[in-house]
């Protein structure tokens, strides 16, 4: 099967949007990207991100932050923008997702704001003290197909496993078999399942999609999103990406996680901070 092109995918395809009016945009939230039945965070970023390049005259995410404000669902949804200021080399745009409950109220899911700039003009310089996970070789990794030993294989009972090639650090993949570490890490390779190359933009949807690490803390469930900032670095190198995510303080019923993102070519290319509400119960 041929590997599947930036422009022509999967993910693509899903996070297309059609111009309606000036600022205006029609899209459909394709439900391939839900866990359990709402949609993962990270695809409805990469999409808001797609309609913001659109409206801004820069062409890369550089700074986007979004507040979830209500659980979006498969179907139709309207993105409407606005650009706040465009500069020489960055501009900055909000954006806001809403759909129509049944009893035809409008409903706003999604609040963003960001800033976009040109990455291929940025300068080659780097200073930095931050490392690349230590994460075994790819095939020594756990994917939805493995198992650990006669164990079952890690779950991948959402619509989004599907999409994604993910294959976990045994290290930070115990509680799939019962045995969490306790750290609040998770560890992983990550790509598109079709094959497509990274982009500034499915960098968008790569810094959400892994399990939560609150799994690792011994917590079941859904882990909604409250707010999601994420700094896109440099456009990433053709290949795997590494990801690391980890949790150091839940307190008041609500965690944080902070995220690191590598390309193959063993440059920091994406970071992010999420705030998410805990899960309500544990195992």
């Amino acid at each position: 099967m041929a590997t599947a092109t930036i422009g022509n995918s999967e993910f693509d395809r899903d996070t297309a949007v059609t111009r309606r009016a000036p600022g205006v945009y029609d899209a459909d939230l394709s439900a391939g990207w839900t866990i359990i039945q709402a949609v993962n965070g990270g695809y409805l970023l990469a999409l808001m991100g797609r309609a913001l390049g659109d409206a801004l005259p820069h062409p890369d995410p550089m700074s986007v932050t979004a507040h979830y404000l209500t659980a979006s669902v498969p179907g139709p949804a309207s993105i409407r923008t606005e650009v706040v200021r465009t500069g020489r080399t960055m501009s900055t745009g909000t954006a806001t997702l809403v759909q129509t409950a049944e009893d035809g109220t409008e409903v706003e899911r999604l609040r963003v704001i960001a800033a976009y700039g040109d990455l291929g003009a940025l300068p080659d310089d780097v200073r930095t003290t931050a490392k690349p996970p230590a994460i075994p070789p790819y095939e020594h990794c756990l994917g939805a197909d493995s198992a650990p030993g006669d164990r079952p294989a890690i779950p991948g009972s959402t619509a989004i496993a599907d999409r994604l090639d993910l294959r976990l650090d045994p290290a930070t993949a115990g509680w799939a078999v019962g045995a969490p570490s306790g750290k609040g890490d998770m560890r992983a390779w990550f790509g598109l399942a079709d094959g497509r190359a990274p982009d500034p933009l499915s960098l968008l949807l790569t810094v959400d999609a892994l399990p939560p690490t609150a799994f690792d803390l011994g917590l079941s469930g859904w882990v909604p999103t409250v707010e999601l900032t994420t700094h896109i670095r440099r456009r990433p190198a053709p290949g795997p990406l590494r990801v690391a995510i980890v949790t150091r303080n839940l307190s008041g019923g609500f965690l944080e996680e902070d995220a690191e993102v590598w390309d193959s070519d063993d440059h920091l290319v994406a970071q992010s901070r999420q705030l998410a509400r805990a899960p309500q119960g544990d195992e």
